[in-house]
């Protein structure tokens, strides 16, 4: 599934869940479904008040409920994606690192191309790619969440070389945010 995002957008965008909880997105009104985007806007309206404390005031709210949803198809847990992603970007899909990561997952150009990411600055991209990595980086931690943050932060390298956390401040304050978020994010779940 691919939900482009275009700056100034060209038709309705609808919000359904449907019998499953699948959360589904459509230019066309479905019975129970609301009206997320009007045609011609070029802003997201307000979140819904179930994400608000999510994404707070990122206006991107739909981006953690896709989070969530490809979280979940990807056996992996929300509540760690979008801790990932508040701390990352806060959910901004046109966010850019000093470094140079990009979007609302801040994928570095190398990992967007691994995953296949054509334009980091389109969220379900960066999302589905974010999401790959950190599946991959749990695989390769042996599930260890702490190990598999750090590595998102400073590379799994750094985490290899230094048998956990490694010793860079930045990296240390990032787990501890990540973790934090985490665990709130796991209990309203």
């Amino acid at each position: 599934m691919s939900l482009v995002c275009p700056t100034v957008v060209l038709a309705d965008i609808y919000r359904s869940v449907d019998k499953d909880g699948v959360v589904c997105f459509t230019n066309h009104p479905a019975e129970g479904g609301e009206l997320v985007v009007k045609e011609g806007a070029n802003e997201i309206p307000s979140p819904r008040p179930r994400i608000e404390a999510l994404s707070a005031s990122s206006g991107n709210s739909w981006v953690f409920e896709y989070a969530d949803r490809y979280s979940r198809a990807n056996k992996l847990p929300p509540a760690l994606v979008k801790a990932i992603m508040k701390a990352e970007s806060n959910g901004h899909r046109l966010a850019v690192s000093n470094k140079g990561a990009k979007g609302c997952m801040q994928l570095m150009p190398f990992t967007s191309r691994r995953f296949k990411v054509n334009d980091p600055f389109d969220p379900v991209q960066n999302i589905e790619g974010g999401i790959l990595y950190i599946k991959e980086l749990l695989t390769l931690f042996q599930g260890n969440l702490v190990n598999t943050v750090a590595a998102y932060n400073a590379g799994p390298g750094a985490v290899r070389k230094y048998g956990g956390v490694p010793p860079y401040s930045e990296t240390r304050g990032y787990v501890k945010r990540v973790m934090s978020l985490y665990s709130q994010y796991a209990l309203s779940e």
